[in-house]
């Protein structure tokens, strides 16, 4: 007699596929700022189906926008994640919410105890209410270039044909645009 055979669960037949890979950008200038972004950084690592595979130094950058506010930190980190762009969104902002960000009540461009962006994701490009990828700003901004150079350099940022680390430069030597 032979045992009947089993079917290999749907799980398995993608095992082989690449994961897909996203940069998320960290920032925070409330409270203490280092703990915010250190607990993002460990909330991440613990994402589901998901693996921290860099985080930057931190960079203490002026704020940016109309508001008067005290300095970021900004860091980047580079994940291997199989939550879907959406998913890997209400993540983060449920991380946001542990550190105690409240974006019902702030204000835009003000002050934040933690702002986590979700900037690129495996070279696609989405354009859905509350959700772009890439950032519609990252091509113009240090503070997130910077850190997000030093845990991907060499990522093709989508719309713009060129890597982060082309990009950062581009921005730092105005001739090279």
């Amino acid at each position: 007699m032979t045992s009947p055979t089993r079917a290999t669960p749907r799980v398995f037949s993608f095992l082989n596929s690449p994961v897909p890979t996203a940069a998320i950008a960290l920032g925070s200038n409330i409270g203490d700022r280092r703990a915010h972004v250190h607990a993002a950084f460990q909330a991440l690592g613990a994402l589901p189906d998901s693996k921290l595979l860099a985080s930057s130094d931190l960079f203490e950058t002026a704020p940016v926008g109309p508001v008067p506010q005290g300095h970021y930190l900004n860091a980047a980190a580079k994940l291997e994640t199989w939550l879907p762009p959406r998913a890997l969104l209400e993540h983060l902002l449920a991380i946001e919410k542990t550190q105690g960000r409240d974006r019902g009540s702030e204000q835009r461009w003000g002050p934040r105890t933690l702002d986590l962006d979700l900037l690129l994701y495996d070279g696609l490009t989405i354009d859905e209410p509350g959700l772009q990828i890439p950032h519609p700003r990252l091509h113009e901004r240090l503070f997130v270039l910077e850190p997000l150079a030093r845990v991907w350099p060499d990522a093709v940022v989508p719309g713009h044909g060129r890597t982060v680390a082309q990009l950062l430069h581009a921005l730092r030597v105005p001739s090279a645009r």
